[in-house]
Formats: structure tokens, sequence, C-alpha cells
């Protein structure tokens, strides 16, 4: 098995493409669709990346997986399956109570659906996935959504936003059907209880201090120095913190443009009467209309993008 990193500096998110060096069978992880929110101008830099790619080492790509409905990033997934129409587009099927939520929100039609029919392959928990000759477990891990899974491929799980580099901590848990709870058990009873060398690879690297890039640890790794959650630390005292430490985040920047798009499946809004599209964004949804401390806006670039 063999794994091929792409890091997107804008969003800091690791997209993934791991695949069978003797049959070349593929998936790809999280890919990234590139969004410029001042212009509203979509482009494929990051996706043209994963094609070329996958076409120079001639891969047969199986499954596009979302690790979850993303919050930070437009899902590249459809954009992908343009070029390599047999793959297939997957999530875990907690997806539907995303979906409900944000249809609501954005106000989508009627016949919006919220049963993940947008999807090609709806992921259950303990399901092994057969990407051609690569089998894919799908682990539940929610917390910092309802549909958020983890991948586990041969002696590797791809944990997207539950667990980052032990410096990194966890995800965010205040998005709508967020838990602290959940991500606290997700993380202690789901991913440390795999064998300790068990290789971690995750969904962002916000490179804290200005370290360089990292993406890769190990279960035992994680439970001895993560900063969040080393092994251990009590219930009652993580989802205190991790409560404490959400109501100081900003909201990500490209939450409403993402989340919309990542309902879909990664599909764009289709056409108005104009032919153009348009992505709503919903005001004083989550938060009071209060001004920002000027410090708070001094450091919103960064802090709008912080998981942990």
């Amino acid at each position: 098995m063999k794994i091929k990193t792409f890091y997107d500096e804008r969003t800091f998110t690791l997209t993934y493409v791991v695949h069978d060096e003797q049959t070349r069978d593929a998936v790809v992880i999280d890919p990234v669709l590139d969004y410029e929110p001042a212009a509203s101008r979509v482009y494929t830099e990051s996706v043209d990346q994963v094609v070329e790619y996958l076409q120079q080492e001639r891969l047969n790509l199986r499954y596009l997986l979302e690790t979850h409905a993303h919050a930070d990033h437009l899902s590249g997934s459809q954009r992908i399956k343009e070029r390599f129409p047999a793959a297939q587009v997957a999530i875990g099927d907690g997806i539907s109570a995303v979906q409900e939520t944000f249809k609501a929100v954005f106000d989508l039609p009627e016949q919006f659906a919220t049963d993940g029919s947008q999807f090609d392959r709806l992921l259950t928990d303990g399901e092994v996935l057969q990407a051609g000759s690569l089998p894919v477990e799908v682990i539940n891990t929610p917390g910092h959504t309802p549909a958020c899974v983890t991948f586990k491929v041969g002696d590797a799980i791809f944990t997207g936003d539950a667990l980052f580099m032990p410096d990194s901590g966890t995800g965010r848990c205040d998005f709508p059907g967020g838990s602290a709870d959940d991500i606290y058990r997700s993380i202690t009873e789901r991913i440390y209880t795999l064998p300790e060398e068990t290789r971690v690879f995750v969904g962002h690297d916000y490179q804290p201090g200005g370290r360089e890039l990292a993406y890769a640890s190990t279960v035992g790794d994680e439970r001895q120095f993560n900063t969040a959650l080393p092994a251990g630390r009590d219930r009652d005292s993580f989802v205190a913190w991790r409560k404490q430490r959400d109501d100081s985040l900003a909201a990500p920047k490209l939450l409403f443009q993402s989340v919309q798009v990542n309902v879909d499946a990664g599909r764009l809004p289709e056409p108005a009467a104009n032919e153009r599209r348009y992505l709503k964004i919903p005001i004083n949804v989550f938060r009071p209309e209060v001004a920002p401390a000027p410090e708070d806006v001094e450091v919103s670039a960064v802090q709008d993008q912080r998981p942990s």
C-alpha cells in the first residue's frame, strides 16, 4: 500500500491518495476544490494535482471518500469524478442529520433530499468497503460533526477532523450537531483502542508555532502526547475545556460556502434563471449581532481556520 499526500496551504487541508501497488486500485480521501471568497471564484489547482498523479501512476480510482461534510473547504469529489466517472463518492450515513440541519439553514428547495442520496454510497460503522483489491474499514467517529468517520486501510487510519497531530489536539465540536462528549468517546473508545503502532493521518495541519508541515503520527504517540486528549484524561475535564475553547474560536471563513456545497456531495448550486450559480450566505445564524473586539478582527484570519 502506498500513500501520497497533497497539502492545500490555503485551507490547511490534507488530501490522500491510497493505492495498492500491485493492482493499482486506489481511493482518494478528502479532495479540495479551490475557492477564493473575495471574488467568489472556483478553480481546480488542487484537483488537477490529484488527477495528474492518478493518471501518471495509472491508478484505478475506485472511490472518493469524504470523512465528513467539511466546513472549511469545498469538496473536489465531483470534479475528480468527471475525469474518473466509474469512481463513486462515499460518506458516512450520518450525513443525513447534517443535511437536515443545513436544509433549514439555507432554505433549500423542498425536493432537496436529506437521506444522503446525493452520494453514490453511504457507509455504515464497521463496514469494510472493497475498493477493488483495497479493503477500507469504516469507523464512526462523530463529535466534530454527527457524520464524521475514520477510514482504516491496512495499518493506517485517516481521521479527518476528529484527531489532529499531537501538538494540535482534536477537532472543534461547536458546529450544529457537534458534541464534545461524542468526540471524547470516538477518540478514547474507537481510535485509542487500536494497536499503538497504527499510523494516524490527519485531515488538517495548522503548523502551530510555525513548525514544518506534519500529518502522520501513531496511535501510541497520540495517546501519550496529544495536548487536548492524552490517554487517561477524564471526560468531564475534556468536555469542559473543549466547550470553553470552542467558544473562543471564530467561525471558519468558508463555513457557509463549504457546507452548502458539501451536503450535496460536492456539487455547486444549480444555475439560476440568468444561468449564474449563487451561494447563499445567511446572516447571524449561529452568533448574535455583536461587533468583534479590535483584537478579534486582527487575528481572525488565523483563528477562523483553527479547530483546536
